[in-house]
Parts: structure tokens; sequence; C-alpha cells
């Protein structure tokens, strides 16, 4: 692109939370034995990829721009780490188990986060029901 603009972006994330991602990223590279430097982004690069397209809705034509690969290869980096991740999920009873545990009185088990101002909506009282 002649005209595009380069600019740098914080992700809102932990980096402790990239980094347990590339290291699971990291075992499952090697149980399926790619050669360290084989791939044109590193575990680390490749987390950080799948954590944008998480927490930013990074659309991938970008995430393929940005770390200089095709578009096919972001396709395949990011199903990958989506694949690790849930490998790596707790199955239903676990995750009742350790939020009970916890003692959570709710539990979100999809997810899925939405940004919404609707709890700060009033809703239906008793009187209008």
């Amino acid at each position: 692109m002649p005209s595009s603009i380069t600019y740098t972006a914080v992700l809102d994330v932990r980096r402790e939370t990239a980094t347990h991602l590339a290291m699971l990223l990291r075992g499952h590279r090697d149980r399926l034995g790619t050669r360290r430097g084989a791939r044109v982004l590193g575990v680390f690069k490749q987390a950080v990829l799948v954590l944008r397209w998480f927490v930013d809705g990074t659309r991938l034509v970008q995430l393929a721009r940005d770390n200089g690969i095709s578009l096919p290869t972001a396709y395949r980096y990011l199903h990958e780490g989506l694949t690790v991740l849930a490998d790596h999920a707790p199955d239903l009873s676990t995750a009742l188990e350790r939020a009970a545990t916890a003692g959570y009185t709710h539990l979100n088990l999809d997810g899925t986060v939405i940004r919404t101002d609707r709890v700060a909506a009033a809703g239906p009282n008793r009187a209008d029901l």
C-alpha cells in the first residue's frame, strides 16, 4: 500500500498470558516435530497474533500484513492457536468443580465476553411482574 501509515499499538493483555500461550504452542510444535526456526513466526509472535484476534478483533488480513505472512498462513496460525487452547481447556465437570471450589456464584461457560451497559439499565421489579 503506497499510502499506508505505520503505527505502534499496545495489546491490553498481560505478558504472562502471551508467554503461557507461547509455551503451549512450543509444546505443540515439539510434538509435531517442527524444527525451531522453520516457521515465519516464532511461538511468541504467533501467540500475539491469536490474542490480537481474540482481544481486539483484528481482521486476519491485517494480522497477515502486520506479520509479513500470507493470509492462508495467518489462518493456519490462528486455527493452530485455537486448537492448542481448546486442547488445554478443562472439561465441563472440571470447570464446574474449580468454580465451586473458588466460591464463584456465576460462571460463563463459553468464554464469550460481550461489552454492554445493560447491567446498569433498570430491570423489571416485582411490582411489574
